[in-house]
């Protein structure tokens, strides 16, 4: 098993978007980044553990656990003319752009601040890709050992 954090905008698409979902699952699309779109097609397995991570909001931080239900596919809304992801460069044949499919597995007891894991980022969290200057990745690995120390935060 892999562990991964994966941002969001809670106004966007929140913790309680994903527990309203039908069993808690749904698609996690819109990824338009060839780096993320690489870990999404070729290394998210299904059982796959992930923190839906906050971002560009007023306290970001890892507020929940999902699990990945489904393995990478092609992502649906690169094709749709009317959806706000639509690339209309993307060839059904030839897909460009990826999603997994993710489940609310908790959500956690409280938010774990972006400000608290940086005060780790020297020790426990030492090399976390969220941690690193100037990463804007909407998908990054999270090291079993980062995994286990941020849930201790809790």
């Amino acid at each position: 098993m892999r562990y991964w954090l994966m941002k969001t905008e809670p106004t966007t698409f929140g913790v309680e978007d994903l527990a309203a979902a039908p069993r808690h699952t749904t698609g996690w699309d819109g990824v338009r980044n060839y780096q993320a779109r690489n870990m999404l097609r070729d290394e998210m397995r299904r059982g796959d553990q992930a923190f839906l991570y906050y971002s560009s909001c007023e306290v970001p931080g890892v507020a929940a656990i999902m699990q990945i239900a489904k393995a990478g596919y092609p992502d649906p809304t690169a094709f749709d003319r009317k959806n706000h992801h639509y690339d209309p460069d993307s060839d059904p044949k030839n897909p460009r752009w990826f999603m997994v499919d993710v489940q609310l597995k908790r959500r956690l007891a409280r938010v774990i601040t972006l400000e608290e894991l940086r005060a780790h980022a020297g020790r426990e969290l030492k090399g976390m890709v969220l941690l690193r200057p100037g990463n804007r990745l909407s998908v990054t690995p999270v090291e079993a050992a980062h995994w286990k120390f941020i849930l201790s935060l809790e």
